[in-house]
């Protein structure tokens, strides 16, 4: 039988280096591959993998090629690539078509688009919570001081109208004080979003919400908390971070409670 080998498709943060650990734990015969990005993975990452290869964002058809030449049947998609890079690539030709071929050019669409490509290769995209199924907290109180009624209200609240714009496809974050939306998540991502909405609530008691979107592809878009929601979290006195059990990732959790404990920051769950 042909030895096992998972092509990593890695972006930013701490979420490759999570899944590397917890892929060489789960599945320790397995071969990892990586398909590093410049200016976004991280360099020492890419020397703990088996082989390496270097790629722009938009080099879709020599990365297919690094993916087949090392053998990898599947793949994962693990960190960020920063919005601002997928409107500004360089494509290659097959990248190019793909971009031809698509009447929406978002980030969902230009990802699931990619997954097509791969499977035309023999390449199956794997949910990127794979081997990370442990570190999504169920329902409940994770972590951090426990919530007052008050609090709670405004962790439900703004759960709900997470889950409205994320319908919507308008973000998947909000901020919320007392009842009111202080800040929607778009193009500018969660740390934006959370420093405009400490600002707006005058860093004062305030609630950030993260949920998925319904029927959200977990192939490559995977809500995720970790140290640096935290940290952006505390500096704009952002006291209760409501997250959706079972569909959201906690990297570094140890790091993340210790944090939480520090900063008088609670994190819930909430179906």
């Amino acid at each position: 039988m042909a030895q096992r080998t998972i092509g990593i498709i890695s972006g930013s943060g701490i979420y490759p280096e999570e899944f590397m650990v917890a892929a060489r734990a789960k599945a320790p015969d397995a071969r990892l591959v990586m398909a590093a990005f410049k200016g976004e993975t991280r360099e020492e990452l890419a020397t703990q993998a088996d082989a390496s290869a270097w790629f722009r964002v938009g080099q879709l058809g020599k990365m297919i090629k690094f993916l087949r030449k090392e053998g990898a049947t599947e793949a994962v998609m693990v960190g960020q690539i920063a919005p601002r890079n997928l409107f500004d690539l360089r494509p290659d030709i097959r990248t190019a078509m793909l971009l031809a071929r698509l009447k929406r050019k978002n980030a969902e669409s230009i990802f699931g688009a990619i997954a097509k490509e791969l499977a035309k290769d023999g390449i199956t995209l794997l949910p990127a919570t794979t081997f990370l199924e442990d570190i999504m907290p169920a329902a409940g109180h994770v972590c951090g001081p426990a919530l007052d009624e008050s609090a709670m209200e405004d962790a439900e609240y703004g759960f709900k109208i997470a889950k409205e714009t994320s319908r919507l496809d308008i973000g998947q974050t909000v901020v919320v004080r007392n009842g009111t939306v202080l800040a929607v998540e778009a193009f500018e991502g969660t740390n934006a979003c959370i420093r405009r909405g400490g600002e707006l609530g005058k860093g004062k008691d305030i609630t950030l919400a993260k949920v998925s979107k319904p029927n959200q592809d977990f192939r490559f878009d995977v809500p995720v908390i970790g140290p640096d929601t935290v940290k952006n979290c505390a500096r704009s006195g952002v006291r209760t971070i409501a997250i959706e059990a079972g569909k959201t990732l906690m990297l570094a959790g140890g790091e993340v409670e210790t944090m939480c404990k520090e900063h008088k920051v609670s994190i819930v769950a909430l179906v």
